[in-house]
C-alpha cells in the first residue's frame, strides 16, 4: 500500500514515464567536505557519475552544440547547485573551458562551493555594463572559471529576461566551450523560466524519493509555456544500494580512491575477527 501510495519519482523508468524524459546521469549521494567530490576524490564512483554525465550532455548536442545550459530543479534543496560545480569540473577536467555562472540572485551557493568572491559578479555586469574582467579563476584548474552573482538585486527576474543578458551570453560563449548556468527552482520563482529562453539547453535536476511527480510535471509546464524543452533529466541524491543496477560497473578496486580500498580492507578485516566470525565456526562445526 505504501509503495502504491508514494508518488515520487525513483528511477530513470519513472521519470520516462511520467515526464516523458530521457534520464542523462545517476548521481549518488555525496559524502565530501567542500561539495566538489570530483576535485577530493576523482576516482570516486560518483566522480565516475560525473563524467558519464559530461558524455551524455555532449551526445545530446549532436543536432546542435550546446554551449549554454541551464540547470534547474522543481524544488529547493534537490542538489542543483553541488550538480553545476561538479559538472563543471568534470567538464574542465576533459580539457573544455567551462564558465559556471551563479545565476541564482536569490540564494547563490556557487561562490561558495568554489570558494570564490561573491561580490562584483553577474548583477555588477548586467547593470553597470563590463566592468573590467568579473570572471574569477577557480583553485589551479586552469580550463574552469566562474561568475559570482554579485549583489542581490531587487528584481531577479528582469535582469536575467533582459536583452542584455542574452548579449552577454552570446558573447562569452564566443570564448569559452561551454556556459553552465545554476538558476533558482522553477516553481519558486520565474527566474529560471526566463533564462531558459536565452540558452541552448535546459537540464531538470530530480531527488530520488522526493521528488513528486505532480511537482516535477508542473515544472516541466513551466518550461514548455516558455517555448523551451529539456535535453534531459538528472536523477540526484540516489543511495548507492538503490541504484546499485547503475553503479555496479564501476564498484571495483580499479575505481576506488586509496583510502576507500584500506576502509575496505579493514572491515573485511572486522568482519572476519568480530564476533560473528566465531558463530560463523561454530555453525560451520555443527
Amino acid at each position: 500500500l505504501i509503495e502504491y501510495l508514494d508518488d515520487t519519482l525513483k528511477s530513470p523508468d519513472d521519470i520516462r514515464d511520467a515526464l516523458g524524459l530521457r534520464t542523462l546521469g545517476t548521481i549518488s549521494s555525496m559524502e565530501t567536505k567542500n561539495g566538489l567530490i570530483t576535485v577530493d576524490k576523482p576516482r570516486s564512483i560518483v566522480s565516475e557519475a560525473f563524467r558519464v554525465l559530461r558524455t551524455n550532455i555532449r551526445f545530446a548536442g549532436v543536432d546542435r552544440p550546446l554551449h549554454t545550459i541551464l540547470v534547474t530543479s522543481s524544488v529547493a534543496s534537490e542538489g542543483k547547485s553541488t550538480l553545476v560545480a561538479n559538472l563543471a569540473v568534470a567538464m574542465s577536467q576533459a580539457g573544455l573551458r567551462v564558465l559556471a555562472i551563479d545565476a541564482d540572485l536569490r540564494r547563490p551557493r556557487l561562490h561558495q562551493l568554489f570558494d570564490i568572491t561573491p561580490e562584483e559578479g553577474l548583477t555588477a555586469t548586467l547593470i553597470n555594463g563590463n566592468p573590467g574582467d568579473p570572471f574569477q579563476q577557480v583553485g589551479d584548474m586552469p580550463n574552469l572559471i566562474a561568475l559570482a552573482s554579485g549583489d542581490l538585486p531587487p528584481n531577479p527576474a528582469e535582469l536575467l529576461g533582459s536583452k542584455r543578458m542574452k548579449e552577454l551570453l552570446d558573447a562569452w560563449s564566443q570564448h569559452v566551450d561551454v556556459i553552465l548556468l545554476d538558476t533558482p527552482p522553477l516553481l519558486a520563482v520565474t527566474d529560471a523560466a526566463v533564462l531558459a529562453q536565452n540558452v541552448d539547453g535546459v537540464i531538470l535536476v530530480i531527488e530520488t524519493g522526493k521528488t513528486r511527480r505532480a511537482t516535477a510535471k508542473q515544472a516541466l509546464d513551466r518550461l514548455y509555456q516558455v517555448g523551451s524543452t529539456p535535453i534531459g533529466a538528472v536523477l540526484n541524491k540516489v543511495s548507492l544500494r538503490q541504484g546499485r543496477g547503475y553503479y555496479h560497473y564501476y564498484d571495483n578496486k580499479y575505481y576506488l580512491e586509496d583510502g576507500e580500498k584500506t576502509s575496505r580492507r579493514r572491515r573485511r578485516h572486522r568482519e572476519r575477527k568480530g564476533p560473528l566470525a566465531a558463530l560463523r565456526g561454530k555453525l560451520g562445526r555443527n
